[in-house]
């Protein structure tokens, strides 16, 4: 019961984080948003989160825990899946896009097969 708990915990403190995370961004950049910078932070946490999982996946191995470690390990996996999905999004930079070098956002992701096509 404890470990469910402690989940619980866990997943509430992540939502008050990203919560407080966008609220950053949003008053870092009241007139328009800066998706290079989003990126950016999206990426650090990204990794912040992989690396804490993969300390929890050492943690459950070194206690005799495979099935926690295999659960922590396969956790940080997708996240690094999505480090690589987020770093292969082409953003690009305000002066490009208000000189109409690119007409629809979404034209780069179209031509590799959609934003999951890796």
């Amino acid at each position: 019961m404890t470990q469910l708990h402690g989940n619980h915990l866990h997943d509430l403190r992540l939502r008050l984080l990203v919560q407080q995370e966008s609220e950053r961004i949003a008053a870092s950049q009241p007139d328009e948003l800066d998706l290079s910078v989003v990126q950016a932070r999206t990426l650090c946490w990204l990794a912040l989160l992989a690396e804490a999982h993969e300390e929890q996946a050492s943690d459950a191995e070194r206690r005799g825990d495979v099935e926690q470690a295999m659960g922590w390990f396969a956790d940080g996996m997708r996240l690094r899946d999505a480090i690589n999905v987020v770093t292969s999004i082409e953003i690009p930079l305000p002066a490009q896009a208000e000189a109409g070098d690119c007409d629809d956002p979404f034209d780069s992701l179209e031509d590799r097969g959609g934003p999951l096509a890796a």
